[in-house]
Order: C-alpha cells, then sequence, then structure tokens
C-alpha cells in the first residue's frame, strides 16, 4: 500500500517508526522526505521546548536521528552551525 504523502507531512510519526524510514521510502521522492523530515525536525523542537517548560508529554528525542536523515537527504545541512533556537532555522 502505497504512503499517505500527506498523512505523513502532518504527522510524520504516525506513519513511520523512525526518522531512517522516511529515508528508505521507496513511495516518497528525495523532496518529499525531506519536507516530512523537516516537519518532524519541527515537531520534535516543539516537544524539547515544551519538555523544558515543565509541560508533560512524550521523552522520544528523535532530533539527532532526524537531522542525520535530513543530512543524509541534503549535504548542505550543517549540524555543527546550528541556529540559536531548538529549531536550528531549519524551516527559514
Amino acid at each position: 500500500m502505497p504512503i499517505d504523502f500527506e498523512r505523513a507531512r502532518l504527522v510524520p510519526s504516525a506513519v513511520f517508526a523512525s526518522p531512517w524510514d522516511v529515508v528508505a521510502c521507496p513511495d516518497l521522492s528525495r523532496e518529499e522526505k525531506v519536507d516530512v523530515l523537516l516537519r518532524w525536525a519541527y515537531d520534535a523542537a516543539e516537544l524539547a521546548v515544551a519538555r523544558e517548560e515543565g509541560m508533560p508529554g512524550a521523552e522520544d528525542d528523535q532530533q539527532g536521528q532526524i537531522l542525520s536523515a535530513l543530512q543524509a537527504l541534503q549535504e548542505h545541512i550543517d549540524t555543527e552551525r546550528a541556529g540559536p533556537t531548538k529549531h536550528h532555522g531549519l524551516l527559514s
């Protein structure tokens, strides 16, 4: 069964078990994979901010995996020089 791209783009963790499953998905183009992973990175950053503010939530920290998966698809992502916020400037 093909991947529902719109659902994957809106809630990546509901469609994929890990960021590397996105990279390996044969049903998505490279651009679609990047789009899904960027959304997942944004969601992970939002969860990290919420945890820091004392809000209860999942303790699943996949930011490193997401950035590594993005880097595998996009050679120009510089994970050494991230932005000053949890969102790292990835969605600018």
